[in-house]
């Protein structure tokens, strides 16, 4: 083996008979460097872990490979960026297949800090060390330290698997996928007349009349199960744990996030209520690249997945595929009531029940809704688009994000906007992203008259808004993002609304300088209060937002400032 290949574990590092001792892996091209990472690393840390060290990207994932089959752990991945045949950011990302929990380090240069920085989104990046690293004592050791305590405190066991069964042009097989990918469970993914997915049924004594079928990591099989069924058997909270609180959120959406996050670490006992899965539309971005502090962008998901872990690192409660149907107003108490008819009360509420698209009303779209007409980007379709000739209906950022990145997979994509071009709606920097990909072509003055197709969507007429002329194209994808419409029906006679139901709060609420009638208090109604007192709202469902990610992050932040606030008075 060359030099360049060498895997090397000293003999104080391999474990013995019937142990386990888990791993720290490095690797560097460099074999001096390398040395004296391992030499580093051992010295500190070598009789509680192993120390592998390799120096090449392609050695290292055969060792990581290797330690998988083996059953062995892996607790922290330290790589250099500049290696030949693959650098240190395309190991890394390689070697998250492989140890998808284990914290991840790069060791760069100084001149290397950009793509150090670019890695922190490309392969959630933990932290990046320069080059030297001595003392190792103030430079090295304290970041693998950290490294190591966020592992142990981490459930670095196996990821348990849950498999679906379901058909291609299944609405609900797709609703299914979506709600699992959504709320970040692994899942593999089985058609109904492969031959797996065919002993799958077998297994669980039915049949492709009736899917989707899931299968638990533990085996247990659900037939047809609903979003509660499912969430209660992966694993997600559904279930409060208390009967009051300080602070209930309602919506899961960035502001809602913010808002579980900065209530929770602020000491504030704090519940987020989501109806489906966390993220909002913002959740399902394939990219979010105007967002403060990720020049490179960021996937919603990604977003999503480290704000709710974060709500949940301070204590806040999460829980999944709750509908909440009233808001009571009992005293001091506003009270929270459920599908279910139960109920939970708090101090104070904030509402960041976000919005959702509307429906296209042309005929054949609702038939045709989850068998090839998605709303939103329906991200788990994305592989089914490959080769396709794909529509897209918006023409706002969320239709542009859609269409660079399932640009990169399919043979054209189609957006389809009423307006005669993309300027009012669609951000300036996302409408050069879509005029530079080739493959992405704008219909303006374009709307969708009818959806064709027998089991799923097949064909779409298409109207040209200005000369009336019709057109008929094949097409089995059709993605749609018009307008956004608030989720605020269950708050009528409640909580004050603007025509359109968004909810309006602070100045909006004044008549004449005087705050709203039936107000009990002596002081105005709080900036993003509502006009029921300790009652908030942030994010897109508030009137006159700013409908972007940001400002929903902040309305949440400030909403938890003026919680505070409201409740020094009770």
């Amino acid at each position: 083996m060359q030099p360049s290949q060498t895997i090397e574990q000293s003999a104080q590092d391999q474990p013995q008979r019937g142990q386990q001792r888990t791993a720290i892996v490095t690797v560097d091209d460099d074999p001096a460097v390398s040395r004296a990472v391992a030499r580093d690393l051992r010295r500190q840390f070598g009789d509680q872990y192993r120390i592998v060290r390799a120096e090449s990207g392609a050695q290292a994932l055969e060792a990581l490979r290797e330690m998988k089959l083996r059953g062995d752990l892996v607790a922290v991945i330290l790589a250099d960026f500049r290696m030949p045949e693959m650098n240190g950011i395309e190991f890394l990302e390689r070697a998250m297949d492989v140890y998808p929990g284990a914290r991840r380090a790069l060791l760069t240069a100084y001149a290397d800090t950009g793509a150090a920085i670019d890695a922190i989104n490309v392969v959630d990046l933990d932290y990046y060390l320069l080059k030297p690293w001595d003392p190792p004592e103030e430079k090295l050791y304290p970041v693998v330290d950290a490294l190591l305590d966020t592992w142990l405190s981490s459930d670095h066991r196996p990821v348990p698997e849950t498999k679906v069964v379901g058909h291609r042009w299944s609405a609900r097989s797709s609703e299914v996928r979506e709600f699992l990918a959504r709320n970040q469970v692994p899942y593999r993914w089985y058609a109904s007349d492969d031959a797996e997915g065919q002993r799958l049924l077998a297994a669980a004594g039915t049949d492709d009349r009736s899917l989707p079928l899931v299968v638990t990591p533990d085996g247990e099989s659900l037939i047809q199960p609903t979003d509660a069924e499912l969430a209660s058997k992966v694993g997600l909270a559904t279930t409060p744990s208390a009967r009051f609180y300080d602070l209930v959120v309602i919506g899961g959406g960035p502001a809602g996030l913010g808002a579980a996050v900065y209530g929770a670490s602020e000491g504030l006992r704090t519940v987020l209520v989501e109806r489906t899965a966390t993220g909002g539309q913002a959740g399902q971005s394939s990219r979010i690249e105007n967002y403060l502090g990720f020049p490179d962008g960021v996937s919603g998901a990604q977003l999503t997945d480290r704000a709710r872990r974060q709500a949940t690192k301070f204590g806040a409660e999460v829980l999944t595929t709750r509908e909440v149907t009233a808001l009571e107003v009992h005293g001091s108490a506003r009270r929270i009531r459920f599908g279910d008819e139960t109920a939970i009360d708090a101090h104070a509420v904030i509402l960041a029940t976000g919005v959702t698209y509307r429906q296209l009303t042309a005929p054949g779209v609702a038939e045709f809704t989850g068998r090839g007409v998605y709303y939103g980007s329906a991200l788990t379709e994305a592989t089914g688009c490959a080769g396709e000739d794909i529509y897209i209906v918006g023409g706002a950022n969320s239709a542009g994000q859609a269409a660079v990145y399932l640009s990169k997979g399919c043979q054209s994509v189609h957006i389809l906007v009423r307006a005669p071009s993309l300027t009012k709606s669609m951000s300036h920097y996302l409408i050069e992203q879509v005029q530079s990909i080739p493959t992405i072509k704008v219909h303006t003055c374009t709307e969708v008259a009818e959806a064709l197709g027998d089991d799923h969507l097949e064909q779409l007429t298409l109207k040209d808004s200005t000369t009336g002329e019709t057109r008929t194209v094949d097409a089995h994808y059709l993605f749609v993002f018009i307008g956004a419409a608030p989720l605020t029906d269950w708050l009528d006679g409640v909580v004050q609304r603007d025509d359109h139901g968004f909810i309006q709060t602070g100045p909006d609420l004044l008549v004449a300088g005087q705050p709203p009638r039936g107000w009990p208090l002596d002081r105005p109604p709080y900036h993003l209060e509502t006009n029921v007192p300790g009652v908030f709202a942030a994010g897109d469902v508030r009137a006159e937002s700013a409908k972007r990610v940001a400002s929903a992050v902040g309305e949440g932040a400030m909403a938890v400032m003026l919680v505070h606030r409201y409740l020094e008075q009770l």
